[in-house]
């Protein structure tokens, strides 16, 4: 069986689009300085329900474009038609894209189930498989601490293999601070005969208040010695994000030393979190 150690390692970058112009303006700068770090992709985010979903079609349009670096569009099916997607997918080919994120993307608040032909990502990713073969790389979403909305940790496991097994060619996961949740995912999934990278997904630290909500949100756990020492640095910005900065870069040395196939990075839109751990783990150096 292939190890995660045996897959060509792939480093990338995730953004998401603005409602302003002033935004899109910045992250535009922002987006072209990491573009000279040389990643394997640029990813663009897909918002709950379509809510960005014309913003998400212009920045892809626009990277597409610009031909720097590769675009890899979110695609969140809750929601949406079968007819819906192939408009979608068919305009992202126009645009010579290659690569897809397949996700279910989240619920509307209250309810169990979003509507829409496409359940689960299992669904989506049998669709494009169906209507476009092998046309794009298709990657999926892992959960090391499990999907929270999850009946089990099981449950969770045979949903990640029924991806796989629709035609996910790898997969990112949502960010964590516990190497050893995914390791042990990893394990688990290759009892399953699971061989595909599964990418660690890297949040930088740089504001508590807006990382506890939004674990709170994902379900990633924050540890108790981490949140602590966030907590103890108040008003004192500086000191938490160089505690931050290396609380995370020691979680990339290890995932790396010990065989994950890459990072993916959840920019948050800004530069110099992710330029400056991209550059103290020597990612643009050559292997």
């Amino acid at each position: 069986m292939k190890s995660q150690r045996d897959q060509p390692r792939r480093f990338s970058l995730e953004f998401f689009p603005t409602k302003t112009p002033e935004g899109a303006d910045k992250v535009r700068a922002v987006r072209n300085q990491l573009a000279q770090l040389a990643p394997d992709y640029f990813s663009v985010t897909f918002g709950a329900g379509g809510s960005t979903r014309d913003g998400t079609i212009e920045t892809v349009r626009e990277i597409s474009d610009e031909g720097a670096v590769i675009v890899a569009p979110h695609l969140s099916c809750v929601g949406s038609t079968r007819q819906e997607i192939t408009d979608l997918v068919e305009g992202y080919r126009q645009m010579g894209v290659k690569n897809l994120v397949a996700l279910r993307g989240d619920l509307p608040s209250g309810t169990g189930y979003g509507g829409g032909d496409f359940p689960f990502a299992n669904d989506l990713v049998t669709f494009l498989r169906e209507q476009w073969g092998d046309e794009f790389h298709i990657e999926v979403a892992a959960y090391p601490e499990f999907h929270p909305q999850a009946e089990s940790a099981e449950a969770d496991l045979l949903n990640f293999k029924r991806k796989v097994a629709a035609g996910a060619d790898a997969a990112i996961t949502q960010y964590f601070y516990n190497a050893d949740a995914y390791f042990g995912f990893i394990d688990s999934i290759e009892k399953l005969g699971v061989e595909i990278p599964v990418v660690p997904g890297i949040m930088p630290i740089t504001n508590f208040t807006q990382l506890a909500r939004f674990s709170d949100a994902c379900g990633a756990e924050i540890p108790r010695w981490i949140r602590r020492k966030l907590e103890a640095f108040g008003d004192d910005m500086a000191a938490l994000r160089d505690f931050g900065h290396e609380v995370t870069l020691q979680l990339c040395q290890r995932l790396l030393e010990q065989g994950a196939p890459g990072l993916h990075f959840y920019s948050m839109n800004r530069l110099e979190p992710c330029q400056r751990l991209w550059t103290e783990l020597g990612l643009s150096d050559p292997d």
